[in-house]
């Protein structure tokens, strides 16, 4: 009802109210796009908070042949939400979906894909497999992605599909754009991963693209390319083998394949990512492919995740836990940074302590054990108890400090805490077994404890002390044996076992003393309401006391009981583990989980690396590629010291130089494996100098993307002025392909007239002196109701003058200062020197004050990003934003730096060249950050 009329200060109020469901269902009958828009955010809030809005489809669904865009991007987010539930609902709109999949709009298209391949029928599989087909083929790499999403969706509904569904995988994997990539792998490792033929001719354009996919295609990547180089490339520590292995060394010397060497190169610098799993992703790589003496390199990275959230160390600490058994030296430098806090959760706290267990050797445990012996005063009792356990291993590992633990142990033993008491009574038990003869006096110490010590596990592990070394104590054990006798009904299982035990031993050693308790146990245990305790019972009295019935078997009671017994091995749990791919559920579980796929172990011989030879176009070698149609960030685009970040280092035809940047590696298959060292030692130093640049380099592309997405339309023609025809325009903010140095317009005509509308192109150009325009392709015709895109390229020669021309009708394109610039990228140390050279009359500076709103980075980045095409560069204080790019036409710098100081006070600073687009470009942040 009051949706009929309603004003902008009723919608303020409508925003702030809650609605029923009736009121949203009324909302979206409106004809009013505002209130379908505001209805269909509240229902997408609504299921953001877990709220069921399933009784809304029937009005949702309608709304999906809405004009509007924002709306129709709304409606399909919730189609992709309840289209399984309300299946038959969502097929009776499959038309709409299969005509949103030609829409003009990227997103719509993905969108109308993401919801079909939601319903999860069969009836429409082929429909689906159409559709995945079609959009693996779209000029959009955003739909090509989201078409290698619905692949394995497709897959789990008929797994039938598989040969059709590689066909498609096999042509996205030969996609060169970043934003496809990790989308397709993942594809690849659901439907297809024994499939390893197909990942030979696509190795080394993953390899050199894989710096620039997000992060988490760069996990998927990684993890996939960490099992295929398992399958593809030789041991590179096989001198660590047997004594086989290492003669096969000897006669044959082991030289790294260039790929491996290529792979290795280009994960390196993802080990500084912001994202903790592609650090660990890059650490389980280097671990299970590199060579020993490249491993270390990782330690760092770990050791800086663990200042992360406890659920991000917990993972990392189990993954150091079992590097430390094997490649103990690589962390022995950080030993302080496993140190543990008194913050720390339980959990973490005993994953360190058993990292520092790993790491004791003869030089640290003196250090090691101070940090124990704090750590034993602390308040969390399980803590403790493992502490106690990790001196013990430190005892059994290391026999120069067995003693001291020892007696470090026994002192606790008069602890007020029982548990304290308890677990170290079970560690001493297993470290007298070790050398029971050298420490009677300790066992005679402990027997004295049964009347204090209650908890049943330290009773039971003394008296089977006593038990086992009764000879070494033959006054105090029989002793013991008539108090247990005494309170035996009363005892846990646990003890009453090992009191019959005693008993049992004790007859055997010492009969006259203790035969009247040994009967009288027995006859105790005959009766007792455990079953496993009158069994045991039964079968001692007839192996101990001979009757005519008890057989051969009696006469080897002494050697049944009192055998020796080897002494106890205190391992690592974490021994072995490795057999699980690092970084993994499984490792993580030390179980195997759902969808685990083994890591293969290393080839014997070396397989062919010509599978690996393909044909690298120029193209790709002179650019790398970004996401968008036709987006590449060319040479042009950066600066001079950023173009060698680009250009691919490998990859040749011939495949005999397919190192990344290792001129030195490649062609050196009979060189030896010392010089093949000393090449890396010698560019170590130039990989250094390029950390920092690859680095950021890792959040430019991304910073791309975000601002690619900031794009504002503006309406270039009514569709009352054109007679039918409207036309809006955007600047796309991608390089335009034809000419590096004009702004990419996107203008998108719409035929709202009910006849056909012909020949649509530029009449009556009318430019500035200098500008230059690249008409887009005629459209010679536009049916009604339909929409067309099309690219113009303008070059506004660093100017802000309109372009005015004849589209039938006198238009004109006027461009924001903030379009005529594009994103550059700058690490911190570039920004600062060519900040410096950008002084006095080229640096315009300003003071505002920042809204409450926006007083946080976040809120600062997007609005400056949103004016203007650049770019974020790092900077290692939070109360400062840069920003850098060049203007389109001349390659003028531009930076742009943000300082907020106290209570909303910034200071905005403006370097630039150009004078005049300084100004402008000053007057519209300001005006983005004070609105």
């Amino acid at each position: 009802m009051i949706w009929k009329s309603t004003s902008d200060s009723e919608m303020f109020f409508l925003s702030i109210l809650p609605l029923r469901h009736d009121d949203l269902k009324e909302m979206l009958d409106s004809n009013k796009d505002s209130l379908k828009l505001e209805a269909m955010k509240r229902i997408v809030a609504m299921i953001a908070r877990g709220k069921n809005a399933s009784d809304l489809f029937p009005a949702v669904v309608k709304n999906v042949a809405c004009k509007n865009i924002e709306v129709k991007k709304l409606v399909y987010v919730y189609l992709v939400r309840y289209a399984e539930e309300q299946q038959d609902l969502a097929l009776l709109s499959i038309s709409t979906f299969q005509r949103g999949l030609k829409d003009p709009n990227q997103l719509i298209r993905a969108s109308a894909l993401r919801v079909l391949s939601s319903i999860r029928v069969t009836i429409i599989v082929p429909i689906m497999m159409l559709a995945i087909k079609e959009a693996a083929s779209d000029m959009s790499p955003y739909v090509r992605k989201t078409a290698a999403h619905a692949i394995p969706k497709l897959y789990s509904l008929d797994p039938e599909q598989k040969d059709q569904l590689i066909e498609v995988i096999e042509k996205l994997l030969a996609d060169k754009t970043t934003l496809v990539a990790g989308s397709v792998v993942m594809a690849f490792e659901e439907v297809c991963p024994e499939r390893i033929d197909l990942i030979h001719k696509n190795y080394r354009k993953l390899c050199n693209l894989l710096i620039d996919v997000e992060e988490w295609g760069q996990v998927v990547i990684i993890n996939m390319l960490t099992r295929y180089a398992r399958t593809q490339f030789l041991n590179p520590n096989i001198n660590e083998g047997s004594a086989e292995a290492m003669a096969m060394a000897k006669r044959k010397p082991y030289v790294m394949d260039p790929d491996h060497r290529l792979l290795l190169r280009n994960t390196k610098p993802l080990l500084q990512s912001r994202n903790a799993a592609v650090v660990m992703a890059v650490a389980q790589l280097y671990f299970h492919l590199a060579p020993k003496a490249e491993v270390g390199v990782i330690a760092k990275a770990l050791v800086r995740l663990l200042r992360s959230h406890s659920e991000v160390q917990y993972v990392v600490l189990q993954n150091v836990a079992t590097m430390t058994i094997k490649r103990r030296g690589m962390f022995e430098p950080y030993l302080k940074s496993f140190y543990i806090r008194s913050t720390d959760p339980t959990q973490i706290k005993v994953l360190k302590l058993e990292v520092l267990t790993n790491l004791a050797n003869e030089t640290n445990i003196s250090t090691i054990l101070r940090e124990f012996q704090t750590y034993i005063k602390s308040m969390d009792k399980d803590f403790v108890a493992a502490t106690i356990q990790a001196i013990g291993r430190c005892a059994t590992n290391i026999g120069e400090v067995r003693d001291t633990c020892l007696n470090g142990l026994v002192q606790l033993l008069s602890n007020r805490d029982e548990l304290v008491v308890a677990e170290s009574v079970v560690v001493i038990k297993k470290l007298l077994q070790m050398q029971p003869e050298k420490h009677s006096d300790i066992i005679k110490h402990m027997a004295k404890l049964t009347d204090n010590i209650q908890v049943p596990m330290a009773r039971a592990s003394i008296l089977w002390l006593i038990g086992e070394y009764c000879e070494h104590v033959p006054k105090i054990a029989p002793d013991v044996l008539r108090k247990m006798a005494k309170s035996f009904t009363n005892e846990e299982d646990i003890v009453k076992l090992q009191i019959i035990n005693l008993a049992a031993k004790l007859y055997l050693t010492n009969s006259k003393q203790t035969k009247l308790l040994t009967q009288y146990v027995l006859n105790l245990a005959k009766y007792d309401q455990n079953y496993d305790i009158r069994d045991r019972a039964r079968f001692i009295r007839q192996l101990i006391v001979p009757t005519e019935k008890s057989g051969a078997l009696s006469k080897y009671a002494k050697k049944l009981f009192l055998a020796l017994k080897p002494a106890p091995v205190l391992e690592s749990p974490f021994k072995d583990r490795d057999h699980f791919q690092l970084g993994s559920l499984s490792h993580l579980l030390n179980a195997k989980a759902g969808g685990y796929q083994e890591l293969p172990d290393w080839p014997e011989a070396a397989p062919d690396p010509s599978v690996r030879n393909v044909e690298v176009k120029e193209s790709v070698r002179a650019c790398d590629t970004q996401c968008g149609s036709d987006n590449l960030i060319c040479q042009t685009f950066l600066s001079p010291f950023d173009s060698d970040l680009f250009s691919t280092e490998s990859d040749s035809a011939s495949g005999s130089e397919s190192g990344s940047g290792s001129g030195e590696e490649s062609g050196s298959g009979s060189a030896s494996e010392e010089s093949e060292e000393g090449s890396d030692s010698e560019e170590e130093e130039e990989e250094m100098e390029k950390d920092n640049k690859k680095k950021t380099k890792i959040e430019f592309k991304k910073q791309v993307q975000e601002s690619e997405s900031t794009v504002k339309s503006y309406e270039l023609l009514h569709r009352i002025t054109g007679e039918g025809l409207s036309v809006e325009y955007c600047f796309s903010r991608q390089p335009f392909s034809s000419d590096a140095n004009m702004v990419a317009v996107q203008m998108q005509f719409t035929n709202n007239s009910t006849s056909e509308t012909k020949s649509l192109h530029m009449e009556d150009v009318k430019l500035q002196s200098g500008m230059r325009v690249k008409e887009f392709a005629e459209i010679e015709s536009l049916p009604a109701g339909e929409s067309a895109t099309a690219v113009m390229g303008i070059d506004f020669c660093d100017s802000t003058q309109a372009a005015n021309f004849q589209l039938k009708f006198f238009v004109s394109i006027q461009p924001p200062v903030g379009e005529l610039m594009q994103p550059v990228f700058l690490t911190e140390n570039e920004f600062k020197k060519e900040q410096g050279q950008l002084m006095g009359m080229n640096e315009i500076t300003e003071k505002l004050t920042l809204d409450i709103k926006c007083r946080n980075e976040h809120a600062i980045v997007q609005r400056v990003t949103t004016t203007a095409n650049l770019s974020r560069v790092p900077c290692g204080s939070d109360k400062e934003c840069r920003f850098a790019g060049r203007t389109v036409t001349s390659g003028s710098l531009v930076l742009v730096t943000v300082v907020t100081k106290d209570e909303g006070a910034t200071q905005l600073t403006v370097n630039c060249e150009k004078m005049v687009i300084g100004t402008m470009l000053v007057k519209d942040i300001l005006l983005a950050l004070t609105q």
